[in-house]
């Protein structure tokens, strides 16, 4: 079936992945002003700095390189796989992170509205809804993706004009209350551990790279203007609104930094207001997970194409969507929502450092890049100094995450709670990378273990078969006085289906003073060959013995043809037999 491929504009793209980033105002303000006090807004407007110079790395390397992926991508062509996997690893442990997060998030700021919503139920149904918008289509998906992302740019603005008719009435006493708090420790620290935090401001950045290959020619760096522009000014005038309005100690409560936004809305314009910026908080954050869905379609697809990944993620329904991707990545989050038992703090660790990582390794990817392919044409060339600067600036802010103070006492070290989810995903990612080579070592493991039990292996059949030959080589006998073939037919079937054996004796003990005993005996011959044709499996054969039956013959036999009384029958005796059965030694009856 034909592929059907939507290319997308400009406000589309830019509303897949700003849904994501601007998303990153409703926790990033309070989490700066809890490390950096008040000189929060100064390390937002730093982290908008770091994210200039990353506009021109991601300008570099996705305009020599226009293919989906991103940091996975990159790497890809000035690397290894292996490297690139990597980078594969880290970006999808991103997007499970922010979509079970901003998903989780969502639902608690909807939980306010309404105060019987069950968050874990609503969490999981909201990542199902957004897992269907995907499956529908690019084209759907980005309609939704706009009105959110236009009403939450609405929402900001309606909150910014409140705040400040309300300075204008009240003044900035508040704020110089703040800015002169005395500090715990140094103005240093606070800023280092400000910064750190406020990188995790322009998580989503990335995700415009990742579906590259669905924008219209030219749309990629403009969403990535416009991305810096929105992350540029509304992070740093929401911690600096707040801190006009609000204490920096009360801020640090829970009850503010959870939804400092909407405290913000009650104080400046009243109840309304903080319901609008909630239904914006939810809405705005579902756009997040809508951006996950998108990024990790385009990445698995890119990976699938490379063969890292199983080509059953390439297929496509009606409208073009990788349906089984999307499955999987919401059945995946699911898991981790689960598992986590809704405590999202768990993943904080893993959020921070993956994205933090991919950033560093997109700028890793842009060094190489100028290395290793300076030939290859490139729209724009980010300044070396603009990539040491960015690259640093991750750098801090990786070490700042992992040294800084938990806000939440409970929550363990973010590195453990990232190598937890990242060691097992790797170990996948590399599994698949390497499954030729691993499926070759097992095949020669098979091979030395069938190699050299191949001896025992035969020894162990040859025995085994030479025990079935030696019991099937055993000799019956039975003895017969007539020549009927309705009875040795009973016997021969009894034998075949009781004893195990491959040889029959079919004795007929004969008195030499008989006359007509030849004409008997040729009889005889003659039905024991028509019933050893009958029965191919078994080796029936007539032996005539001169004598008088009874126990000495009997026990004379068994001695010269080496079989066992036991293994030798009679048709049941009539009232003239001479003897006992017992007297013949163990002979058996069979008929």
């Amino acid at each position: 079936m034909k592929k059907i491929h939507t290319k997308l504009g400009e406000l589309a793209s830019t509303a897949i992945c700003g849904n994501d980033i601007s998303s990153s105002v409703l926790y990033v303000s309070a989490l700066a002003i809890f490390y950096a006090g008040q000189y929060a807004w100064i390390t937002l407007l730093i982290v908008a700095l770091v994210l200039y110079f990353f506009r021109k790395i991601y300008g570099e390397v996705v305009g020599a390189l226009p293919l989906n992926g991103g940091a996975y991508n990159a790497l890809l062509n000035t690397t290894s796989k292996q490297t690139a996997s990597l980078a594969a690893s880290l970006t999808l442990l991103s997007y499970m992170a922010t979509a079970v997060i901003s998903a989780n998030e969502g639902m608690h700021y909807l939980h306010h509205i309404f105060h019987g919503l069950p968050v874990i139920l609503a969490t999981i149904i909201l990542l199902a809804v957004f897992a269907l918008l995907t499956i529908m289509g690019i084209s759907e998906s980005a309609k939704v993706a706009i009105g959110i992302f236009l009403f939450h740019l609405a929402s900001l603005a309606l909150l910014s004009f409140f705040i400040l008719f309300y300075l204008v009435q009240h003044g900035f006493a508040q704020f110089m209350e703040n800015w002169h708090l005395p500090m715990n420790g140094s103005i240093g620290a606070a800023i280092f551990f400000g910064f750190a935090a406020s990188m995790l401001g322009i998580s989503g950045f990335e995700s415009s790279a990742n579906f590259v290959e669905e924008q219209e020619r030219g749309v990629f760096p403009k969403t990535l203007r416009n991305m810096w522009v929105v992350v540029s000014v509304v992070n740093p005038l929401m911690a600096f609104l707040a801190l006009c309005l609000i204490p920096i100690d009360t801020i640090k409560t829970p009850e503010f930094s959870n939804t400092l936004l909407s405290k913000m809305g009650e104080l400046s314009g009243g109840s309304w207001l903080a319901t609008i910026i909630s239904i914006d908080a939810v809405l705005v954050l579902s756009g997040a997970v809508l951006t996950s869905y998108v990024g990790v379609t385009g990445l698995l697809e890119r990976m699938s194409l490379d063969r890292i990944l199983p080509q059953v993620f390439l297929k496509k329904n009606r409208r073009g969507s990788s349906y089984i991707i999307i499955l999987s990545f919401f059945i995946l989050s699911v898991s981790v929502l689960l598992i986590t038992k809704g405590k999202v703090t768990l993943l904080a660790g893993v959020y921070t450092i993956s994205f933090l990582s991919v950033m560093f390794l997109f700028g890793v990817g842009n060094v190489l890049l100028k290395v290793r392919r300076a030939s290859l044409p490139r729209p724009e060339n980010a300044p070396w100094t603009f990539i040491v600067l960015a690259v640093a600036g991750v750098l801090i802010a990786l070490v700042g995450n992992i040294l800084m103070p938990a806000s939440d006492p409970d929550t363990p070290e973010s590195y453990k709670v990232f190598l937890q989810y990242f060691i097992p995903a790797f170990v996948l990612i590399m599994f698949m990378l390497k499954r030729v080579a691993i499926l070759n070592i097992v095949l020669q493991i098979f091979r030395y273990i069938f190699s050299n039990i191949k001896d025992l292996f035969f020894w162990i059949t040859k025995s085994l078969n030479k025990s079935i030959e030696e019991i099937n080589a055993q000799h019956f006998v039975f003895f017969t006085k007539r020549d009927n073939m309705a009875l040795l037919n009973k016997v021969v079937l009894y034998i075949k289906q009781n004893e195990h054996t491959k040889n029959l004796k079919l004795v007929h003990v004969s008195d030499r003073n008989l006359k007509d005993e030849m004409e008997f005996v040729k009889s005889l011959e003659e039905m024991v060959r028509l019933i050893d044709e009958q029965y191919p499996e078994i080796d029936i054969e007539l032996e005539v013995v001169y004598g008088i039956f009874g126990p000495e013959l009997i026990q004379e036999l068994s001695k010269r043809w080496k079989i066992p009384i036991n293994f030798m029958f009679i048709a049941s005796p009539g009232d003239k037999f001479p003897y006992r059965v017992e007297e013949l030694g163990g002979v058996r009856l069979i008929i």
